[in-house]
C-alpha cells in the first residue's frame, strides 16, 4: 500500500529523495521535508521538482540538527499533528542524528520506514517489512536530477554527425601523432575568429607555408567545415567554427557515449548542456549523462595546456572537480578527455581529485575507458 505522505530528510544528495517520491508505485500525495538551516537551498530545489510532479510539499525547519532532544521534539510534534495518516519515512538523507531521531519516532508512531539504494534502483524496507526490497520503476532524467540540485537547463545541442564529419574525426584520431601540432594552430585560428565575432581568420606567411597545417586544412575542407581563399581561412558557419575549435572531440565523445547507452544502462545524456544556478551563473557541460542515478561529466580539451597564455591542465582539473561536486553532488564523477597528453604531475592531481583521464592516443580506446569508468 502506498503511503499518502513521505517524510524526507533533506541532504546534499537529491536522487535518493526524488526516486521514490516520483515512482508510480510509491509516489505520495504529500512530502514533508525535514530541513536543517544548511540544507535550505537543497530543500528549495527539491520542493520545486516535487511540486512540478504534482506532490504537495510542506516543511519542518530544524533549528539545530546537532541537538538530538530538539530533533526528537520536532518529530514528536509532527507525529502528533499527523496522527492517523499513512506515513512512510525515507531514511536515506539527513545527518546521522536526524536519521536516528526520525527512526526512533517512526517506530513509536507506526510509520513505515525505507532506505533507497540508488545504485541498484531499489527501496529497502525496514521495521516490520525488514529485508523486503522493492524495485523502483521511475528513472531520473537530467532535467529533474539537475533541478534537484538547484539548476535549470538551457537548450541541448544537436549532436548528429554526417558521414564526412565522422570520417574527419576518424582521421584526427588515427593520425593523432602527426596532426597534434597543426590542430593546435587551427584551434588558435578558430578562437581568433570567434573572439572577433567573425567567420574568417587571416593566415600569416608561416602558416601558409606549413605543409602539416595545409594537410590538416584540406581534411577539414573536404568535410565542408572551412575553405582557404588566398591568405584567409573561411569557416562555413558558426557551428563549423566551433567544430574546428574543438567541438569535433565533444561530438566524438558524445557519439561514443550514445553507442554504449544500452550496454551501460545510461538513463539520459546531452552534449554542450548549459546549466544555470539560482544566482544566474552559467556553466556548460561538454558531455553529461546519468547512470546508476549518478551524474557523469566529461570535459573535452583539444588545445595545448602548457603555454603561458593557455588554460592550464591543473586549472581544467580543479574546475572539473568543482563543477562535478556543485552540479551533481558528492556522487558525481568527472572525466577529462584531452587530445593532448598530460604530464605525470597532472596525472597525480587527477587521481587525487577523483578525475578520470583519457588523453592523446588513449582516445582511440575511449569505449573501453568508459566501460571501466561507468560500471560499478
Amino acid at each position: 500500500m502506498t503511503a499518502a505522505v513521505h517524510v524526507l530528510l533533506v541532504s546534499a544528495q537529491a536522487a535518493p529523495n526524488l526516486l521514490p517520491a516520483l515512482d508510480p508505485a510509491l509516489k505520495p500525495a504529500e512530502a514533508i521535508l525535514l530541513v536543517s538551516q544548511a540544507m535550505r537551498p537543497r530543500a528549495d530545489a527539491l520542493q520545486r521538482v516535487l511540486r512540478e510532479a504534482g506532490v504537495l510539499v510542506s516543511r519542518v525547519e530544524l533549528a539545530n540538527e546537532h541537538d538530538y532532544p530538539a530533533l526528537e521534539a520536532a518529530l514528536l510534534d509532527l507525529a502528533a499533528e499527523r496522527a492517523g495518516q499513512a506515513i512512510a519515512l525515507n531514511l536515506t538523507g539527513g545527518t546521522k542524528l536526524m536519521a536516528l531521531a526520525a527512526q526512533s519516532i517512526a517506530r513509536t508512531a507506526g510509520w513505515s520506514v525505507f532506505y533507497v539504494d540508488a545504485d541498484t534502483d531499489e527501496v529497502i524496507w525496514l521495521g516490520e517489512r525488514a529485508g523486503e526490497r522493492q524495485r523502483l520503476t521511475e528513472h531520473l532524467r537530467l532535467r529533474h536530477y539537475l533541478m534537484g540540485y538547484g539548476f535549470t537547463l538551457g537548450e541541448r545541442e544537436d549532436t548528429r554527425l554526417d558521414a564526412d564529419r565522422s570520417q574527419l574525426i576518424a582521421t584526427l584520431l588515427t593520425q593523432i601523432g602527426s596532426l597534434e601540432p597543426p590542430l593546435g594552430q587551427l584551434n588558435w585560428l578558430a578562437q581568433q575568429a570567434e573572439d572577433h565575432d567573425r567567420l574568417t581568420a587571416p593566415l600569416d606567411e608561416r602558416q601558409q607555408g606549413n605543409p602539416r597545417l595545409e594537410a590538416l586544412l584540406r581534411h577539414f575542407a573536404e568535410a565542408g567545415i572551412l575553405a582557404v581563399q588566398g591568405r584567409t581561412l573561411i569557416f562555413a558557419d558558426a557551428d563549423a567554427r566551433a567544430f574546428a575549435k574543438g567541438g569535433w572531440l565533444e561530438r566524438h565523445v558524445y557519439q561514443t557515449v550514445a553507442r554504449l547507452s544500452a550496454e551501460l544502462g545510461l538513463r539520459d545524456k546531452a552534449a554542450n548542456l548549459e546549466v544555470i544556478d539560482a544566482g544566474g551563473v552559467r556553466n556548460e557541460l561538454d558531455v553529461v549523462f546519468l547512470a546508476r542515478n549518478r551524474l557523469f561529466i566529461i570535459e573535452c580539451k583539444t588545445a595545448r595546456m602548457d603555454r603561458p597564455q593557455a588554460p592550464k591542465a591543473n586549472d581544467a582539473l580543479f574546475k572539473l572537480a568543482e563543477i562535478a561536486r556543485r552540479v551533481g553532488g558528492l556522487g558525481a564523477r568527472g572525466l577529462l578527455a584531452s587530445y593532448r597528453p598530460v604530464r605525470d604531475a597532472e596525472k597525480k592531481l587527477a587521481e587525487a581529485l577523483g578525475i578520470e583521464l583519457v588523453c592523446h592516443a588513449g582516445l582511440n580506446r575511449l569505449e573501453e575507458a568508459l566501460r571501466r569508468w561507468v560500471r560499478p
